[in-house]
């Protein structure tokens, strides 16, 4: 933990784009769990879960939707602490590399998320 405080330290005052992008990341990862948590719609028996390019969209139950919030958590919290540790190990770049890669998996969960509840109803 003591290496962590000072890894974070060092990103605070070195890389403060690199602290910027982390800080967007947790907040994209929160609307994210946000926006899947009012959208999960326990009520409903049938919700569209997932999207095959073969089979059109995948039904199933709102339990499985719940997926979406535990991604966004995951993507928020973990990758940034993932993020640090490459930092200390690594370097700057390869930490850089590894946000933007978190940043395009965020991107990709939304659109994933927005095209599921556009089809329901």
């Amino acid at each position: 933990m003591k290496d962590f405080k000072a890894d974070f330290k060092r990103i605070y005052q070195t890389e403060r784009l690199m602290l910027v992008w982390m800080i967007l990341i947790l907040i994209a990862a929160i609307v994210l769990a946000v926006f899947s948590m009012i959208k999960l719609n326990p009520a409903s028996s049938v919700v569209k879960v997932g999207y095959g390019d073969i089979g059109g969209y995948r039904d199933g139950s709102w339990t499985e939707f719940i997926a979406f919030p535990l991604v966004a958590i995951l993507l928020g919290v973990l990758h940034n602490f993932i993020a640090v540790r490459i930092f200390h190990k690594r370097g700057a770049g390869m930490a850089k590399f590894f946000l933007i890669t978190t940043s395009v998996l965020i991107a990709g969960a939304f659109i994933v998320l927005v095209r599921l509840v556009s089809q329901e109803g």
